[in-house]
């Protein structure tokens, strides 16, 4: 069994869709980045890649590559989940909490977990998210930006 730490923070801007999780979010501003700047599923693809010493998200999906220009952060961790796999591992659970002052991101956990668990081959039950804020101090807290750390835990496949 191998462990693996994520994080990832964004810009809050306007002119972008707030995607987390995969879940298109009713919000006033979205995240900026090369890609959707989904926070929560880079942090869960930074684990995975870290738990099977693979690099990070940046080294395999650059923002320099136009290939990756707007592309949905699921299709980026499906090939994160093909990669561990293809290294004999396979997920067995993750925790992940996404910082944000706001929107209250609670009634949509949910519908997160039912799109991130498929492409992990998990169970619902075995993606466990969280949201929090930080009482308005940080970047987070000033409604800058947003940020999320996940953990995963990845077991042999062989």
């Amino acid at each position: 069994m191998r462990v693996g730490l994520g994080y990832d923070a964004h810009r809050l801007v306007a002119g972008r869709l707030l995607i987390l999780g995969g879940v298109e979010i009713p919000y006033h501003l979205g995240l900026m980045g090369h890609s959707d700047a989904d926070v929560l599923t880079h942090a869960i693809g930074d684990a995975l890649l870290g738990a099977v010493g693979a690099g990070d998200l940046g080294t395999h999906f650059p923002d320099t590559d136009q290939a990756y220009k707007d592309i949905s952060s699921l299709v980026l961790l499906a090939k994160i989940v093909d990669l561990v796999q293809q290294r004999g591992f396979r997920p067995v659970n993750v925790d992940a909490t996404v910082v944000a002052e706001k929107p209250r991101l609670a009634p949509y956990i949910q519908d997160m977990k039912a799109k991130l668990a498929p492409i992990l081959g998990l169970t619902p039950d075995a993606v466990n998210l969280k949201a929090t804020t930080t009482e308005q101090m940080g970047f987070t807290g000033r409604g800058e930006g947003m940020a999320a750390y996940a953990v995963v835990l990845v077991e042999s496949s062989g």
